[in-house]
């Protein structure tokens, strides 16, 4: 006598015999339930199976009140599964939880395991129930993952879509087709606001979610939104005929788009103007009136830098190519809007021209220049034992530091008008005594705990530097203010400020 209950398993009156034949019965249920889903889904079976078996193990745990690690083994072919309770061997100073390891002994290694088989728990209600879940939960992330597949060729591009649901932190938004995609609120333009049914246009991306795999997702504030839709306005970008090279935005407010043209015949700022503005106004329409800046691209980072500022007049720009960086000194008048509202004008142009722009008017610039030049100059007449019209000679001529001087060759500054070879012969074999005698200085003095080389990360090349420019030991270093240091070594804010910090560090020790 049988009958079917509630749990999807049968269920029989008889002990012994019916034991045997609800085991069958189950492992029949469990093939069966692999085989359905999988045709129905279109998942492989293996991935049923360990759904099936990690259902399993959640509910074998429930038997113990301890933490238990549980594996559950199926055979794919009879449906027959076994249990097992396991533990992994560890070093006794890594013991910590008993349900899940064992202190390792000399008959074991560490690292290996121990299983111990324990009853089977019925595949009954609660086990399909669980289960379910599972399978449910690996179709969706097998669906995803063939949903990004399926979009994968068009990641980076536009893509239109439909607002699908509504919430807090984002939007789903419906592609078509069964596909959907994650807009997060932080990827809107700032007051963008969208209502369920609105159609709109993203970029479409890929990111990761924890625990949940591939996912598409979209943005409306990354630059290449910006790049797309001039794109779809201009068909001269499309063509290939105009290059976008560069992008800088401030979503919302404003946008430097740097363009090049492959066709002498077309004026690339034109073209993606067009007529009375039509084509840029479009773009700035779509993006909230954002502001956009068409600038011409040179392969010059001093004249594409002066390109990206507009109409501010620059009277010069002094390069750093080993730090990637730019002096720009502009007129007095042009200062504020060369740096534009926030920053924004020297942010976006920085980004850009890829240089840290450091923007600072001529009367500024002449002061610190002319501070740097006084302190070079103090140094060079202390070191070399010469005049102030000498040192101020060397300087004009780009003898700037001992380092310039001890590696030049005679040539060099007997080129130097009033200078000849004996000259030249006598500053470079001075500059190279004083080197080395100030090398020899740091080297013994070193492990002083007031000495330059007791400061954190200093290195004796800098070392050398500070104590050129009368920096010879730990409390000179903490005193500097980081305009003071700037300007008397080629050193950026942030480094500096980070390296007069490092010598105040033993203020601060108890």
């Amino acid at each position: 006598f049988r009958t079917r209950n509630p749990g999807n398993s049968f269920f029989f009156n008889y002990s012994s015999k019916s034991y045997n034949l609800r085991g069958k019965i189950m492992q029949k249920e469990i093939l069966l339930v692999a085989e359905a889903v999988s045709g129905e889904k279109g998942l492989p079976q293996e991935a049923i199976f360990e759904a099936i078996e990690q259902a399993l193990a959640t509910a074998t745990k429930k038997r113990y009140e301890d933490n238990s690690n549980i594996e559950v083994i199926i055979d794919h072919k009879t449906g027959d599964y076994e249990t097992f309770r396991v533990w992994e061997y560890v070093a006794e100073e890594d013991f910590e939880d008993a349900g899940f390891q064992i202190i390792q002994d000399e008959n074991n290694e560490l690292g290996s395991v121990k299983r111990e088989q324990v009853e089977n728990i019925e595949f009954g209600r609660i086990a399909a129930q669980a289960a379910k879940q599972v399978i449910v939960q690996k179709v969706r992330e097998a669906e995803r993952a063939q949903v990004v597949e399926k979009y994968r060729s068009v990641l980076g591009e536009l893509v239109n879509g439909t607002v699908k649901k509504v919430t807090r932190e984002f939007l789903i938004i419906d592609l078509g087709e069964g596909a959907e995609a994650i807009l997060s609120r932080n990827e809107l333009i700032p007051g963008e606001v969208f209502r369920i049914g609105d159609r709109l246009r993203a970029v479409l991306q890929e990111e990761e979610r924890e625990n949940r795999g591939p996912q598409l997702a979209l943005s409306r504030k990354c630059p290449e939104m910006v790049g797309e839709l001039f794109k779809l306005e201009v068909p001269e970008i499309s063509e290939q005929v105009i290059e976008i090279k560069a992008i800088a935005r401030d979503p919302g407010s404003r946008t430097k788009i740097a363009v090049k043209t492959n066709d002498n015949r077309i004026d690339p700022v034109g073209a993606c103007v067009g007529m009375r503005g039509s084509r840029v106004q479009a773009v700035s329409n779509e993006l909230g009136n954002e502001r956009l800046d068409i600038v011409i691209w040179d392969d010059d980072p001093a004249q594409l830098l002066i390109n990206s500022m507009g109409p501010v007049e620059i009277t010069s720009i002094i390069l750093d190519e080993a730090k990637g960086s730019m002096d720009v000194v502009v007129t007095q008048d042009t200062l504020a809007q060369a740096i534009g509202k926030s920053g924004q004008n020297v942010r976006l142009s920085s980004q850009i021209t890829g240089w840290k722009l450091n923007v600072l008017d001529q009367e500024t610039a002449d002061e610190q220049s002319q501070e740097k030049s006084e302190s070079i100059s103090t140094v060079l007449m202390d070191r070399l034992d010469v005049d102030a019209d000498l040192a101020e000679t060397l300087i004009a001529n780009g003898f700037s530091s001992l380092e310039s001087i001890s590696s030049s060759a005679v040539e060099d500054l007997s080129s130097i008008e009033g200078f000849d070879d004996d000259i030249s012969d006598l500053l470079i074999n001075r500059a190279k005594e004083v080197l080395i005698t100030m090398a020899m200085e740091i080297s013994t003095d070193e492990g002083d705990s007031g000495d330059l080389m007791s400061v954190e990360g200093m290195e004796m090349t800098l070392a050398l530097e500070l104590s050129q420019k009368g920096i010879n030991d730990r409390e000179d270093l903490a005193e500097q203010s980081i305009e003071e240091l700037t300007s008397i070594i080629d050193i950026s804010e942030e480094d500096a400020g980070d390296l007069i910090m490092r010598a105040r560090a033993h203020w601060f020790e108890d």
